[in-house]
């Protein structure tokens, strides 16, 4: 192969790699400004507007206090999401059109988040249909955009692409909350309600979404499947790659391990504003301020871990890790209500581990993948972190039901990362290393 035809195709590698960062710049903005921020306290507001007496509503007739009306939904999105993703999956890698399945999905996760402008009064059924919609296809989004990763970047620039890719994320949520803060703190100098103001930072998030989903769908190209590579449909493929995994199952003591942790990770970020909110009497642009901070925190926490790890190996990294996440939640119980300098410190403990533990979580993962089926296995961790992340919520939401007390709802959650801790623990990583068929880096 010719010099001038290895140049062209670094150039058309580079510009696909360069639009396939921009779609984590536009999906991004709907999990940092609406999931982790705005709707949260908003839609429970909308909730308890609607509540009866005793403080509940009753959606298809089921009795469910207000302040749990949230979490529920978040719940039922990631039901939805965990029963969509092995469809569209196979659906994908049999036909090799992943474009026309990632511009279903996106634009509608933007259509459903920009459809949240309407969400005034008592509207919260609305509201928790729309969450679960944007929810659910934010989920099938991302799974199609992480499996385009293998076939844009050879093995040896994936870890950079990948990283340039959270870091679009980062900025593009960083930059967008900023935004949000000036137009909600300033909401009576531009003539707006709060609530207005706080309908039009959900509903430019959707808006920001499809717009910037136009750079992928531009320059991220489809790659036809070879009939006998198709995969089974459906959940007989899922089914299919959970009995190969049973033929690796320190690799599957692995993934069971960051299903359980990784769950406490996600309700924490989802569930965060609420505890801020309804139990610490703070304001929203207070936790628009800690979010920022998170945001900004979790780059310097993804480095600074990476840099442990590289002297005390992934493993260890990611244990002392959750340490660090129950220590967190442990202080947040005890926080003063009225006191955002203790929030933004609980906020930035957060901010340390978050980036981190999920990166190299991914990272360790990759070194117990059997050669030649990275698609299908990094399928199934998908999955796994989608896959359980609706028990969360739904723990966060049942303890506050039966308490009335988010304090306890929030320190419920240190169980996950206490048996994540002790599941982790017992996995022997570099014997997996050796089973999967990999060398065994010397620091693991």
């Amino acid at each position: 192969m010719g010099t001038e035809t290895l140049v062209a195709e670094a150039a058309d590698r580079r510009r696909e790699q360069r639009g396939w960062y921009f779609y984590d710049w536009a999906c991004s903005v709907y999990s940092t400004s609406v999931l982790t921020v705005f709707l949260g306290p908003y839609l429970t507001s909308v909730a308890e507007d609607a509540a009866d007496a005793d403080g509940y509503v009753h959606p298809l007739g089921v009795p469910v206090r207000a302040g749990s009306f949230f979490a529920y939904s978040v719940s039922l999105s990631v039901i939805v999401a965990v029963l969509l993703m092995p469809l569209v999956g196979a659906a994908a890698d049999r036909t090799g059109r992943k474009k026309p399945l990632l511009a279903a999905a996106a634009y509608t996760g933007a259509a459903a988040t920009t459809a949240m402008f309407f969400l005034g009064g008592d509207r919260y059924l609305l509201g928790g249909l729309l969450l679960i919609v944007a929810n659910a296809a934010s989920a099938v989004g991302a799974m199609l955009y992480n499996s385009y990763l293998p076939q844009i970047a050879p093995p040896e620039e994936r870890d950079a692409v990948s990283s340039r890719g959270w870091a679009f994320g980062y900025a593009a949520g960083s930059l967008v909350l900023v935004v949000n803060l000036i137009l909600y703190t300033a909401h009576d100098s531009f003539g707006l309600s709060e609530g207005m103001a706080v309908r039009i930072c959900l509903a430019s998030a959707g808006l920001w979404w499809g717009a910037f989903t136009l750079v992928p769908l531009r320059r991220l190209r489809d790659r036809r499947t070879p009939a006998k590579e198709a995969t089974a449909p459906g959940f007989r493929q899922l089914a299919a790659t959970v009995r190969d995994m049973r033929r690796h199952p320190l690799t599957l003591a692995f993934l069971l391990a960051y299903l359980v942790y990784n769950d406490g990770i996600q309700t924490v970020i989802s569930q965060a504003s609420i505890y801020g909110s309804e139990e610490l009497d703070l304001g929203q642009s207070t936790l628009i301020g800690a979010v920022l901070l998170v945001q900004v925190l979790a780059v310097a926490g993804a480095l600074g871990m990476g840099r442990l790890a590289r002297i005390h190996g992934a493993k260890r990294t990611i244990l002392g890790s959750l340490v660090a996440w129950a220590v967190t939640l442990a202080a947040g119980y005890f926080l003063p209500a009225g006191a955002p300098v203790w929030f933004f410190v609980l906020a930035a403990g957060i901010g340390l581990v978050l980036g981190g533990s999920q990166a190299l979580s991914r990272s360790l993962f990759s070194h117990l993948v059997p050669p030649g089926k990275e698609a299908e296995y990094f399928s199934a961790y998908e999955m796994s972190d989608r896959g359980m992340s609706w028990l969360g919520p739904l723990l966060f939401g049942l303890t506050y039901q039966l308490t009335g007390s988010y304090r306890d709802a929030i320190i419920s959650l240190v169980a996950f990362f206490a048996l994540g801790f002790v599941l982790l623990a017992r996995v022997p990583v570099r014997q997996a290393i050796r089973d999967a068929g990999n060398a065994v880096p010397e620091k693991i």
